[in-house]
């Protein structure tokens, strides 16, 4: 039932009005941020505030390169493959200093890198535009079809978002995937037992900066603008609240976490006064009555797969 219900409302979306099309699109630049975040928390069980970094450094890659800033028209598939790149050097550049840190000094310090880069951002005038942004973003096409209005960049985000919520599925069945849960329950003890982890955790910040940098390259794609109000420490908050609300290490979690704080604002817009003081009672409610995020760890896309082939 839940499968149908999915691939009902993927169906339908295109066909609503641009308005809904653009609130999918959203949805799913979410889903994707947080699917890329969860290998950090969720899987390694490192705590990390400074995620929307990763989502700046894709999109500004690409209004550098596909944009009259730099004149620079790269195509748009060399951009995401420069992006991916890009994002992954970041990681491993925030990974490296953070090796030895936990809990809260591992929050502080990433928190202070998300900040540094939209400072960044917004002071290199003459690189990023500063608190203008840069405007006129190429229209993004791939073998020469066009993916500029709502609908196209719609099919862009749902093969994307599928192909990367199936390739982070089999990461964590992987061999890295066991590290990373041996990291996130005794760190001590995964080093005691031969656990490389230096490499894993590494490995964590490069997969999902790189997973936050191409959502990066969609959103400005999509907008065709960027500026560094998109990337102000709410939207690294926001990220994590999709992945506790939901729950922790769960794609289908991550899935109905953004659900619930990206389209329930949307829900409650004409109650603007009252909309944010409901969805934090709300965060507050469910925090407290599910610990564990409303869909647990237990959960995953593997039982919705026995539940429909009965293996």
């Amino acid at each position: 039932m839940v499968l149908l219900a999915a691939v009902a409302l993927i169906v339908a979306t295109p066909f609503l009005s641009n308005y809904y099309v653009r609130v999918a699109n959203g949805l799913l630049i979410y889903i994707l941020l947080g699917i890329g975040l969860n290998i950090v928390i969720g899987y390694a069980g490192l705590l990390d505030l400074g995620f929307v970094a990763f989502y700046a450094v894709g999109a500004y890659t690409y209004a550098l390169l596909a944009s009259p800033q730099l004149g620079l028209h790269l195509p748009f598939l060399l951009i995401v493959v420069i992006a991916a790149c890009v994002g992954a050097i970041t990681g491993i550049l925030l990974g490296l200093p953070v090796l030895k840190l936990r809990g809260d000094y591992l929050a502080i310090v990433t928190l202070g890198f998300g900040e540094i880069i939209r400072i960044l951002m917004n002071n290199l005038d003459w690189l990023t535009g500063g608190p203008k942004g840069i405007a006129r973003l190429d229209k993004a096409s791939i073998v020469g079809i066009e993916l500029a209005r709502p609908t196209e960049i719609y099919w862009l985000l749902i093969v994307v978002v599928l192909a990367v919520a199936t390739f982070v599925w089999r990461m964590e069945k992987s061999i890295l995937g066991k590290a990373w849960a041996a990291i996130r329950e005794d760190q001590d003890a995964a080093r005691g037992i031969g656990i490389n982890t230096t490499n894993a955790k590494l490995a964590a910040f490069a997969t999902s900066a790189t997973i936050g940098s191409i959502a990066g390259v969609i959103f400005a794609a999509s907008q065709r603008f960027v500026s560094p109000d998109s990337f102000a420490l709410q939207e690294s908050v926001l990220i994590v609240l999709m992945i506790v609300v939901g729950g922790i290490g769960n794609i289908l979690g991550i899935v109905v976490g953004a659900a619930i704080l990206i389209l329930l604002p949307e829900v409650l817009r004409e109650f603007a006064e009252w909309r944010i003081l409901f969805l934090g009672l709300l965060m507050i409610v469910l925090i407290i009555v599910r610990p564990s995020g409303i869909v647990p760890r237990s959960f995953g896309p593997e039982k919705l797969i026995r539940g429909l082939f009965g293996k």
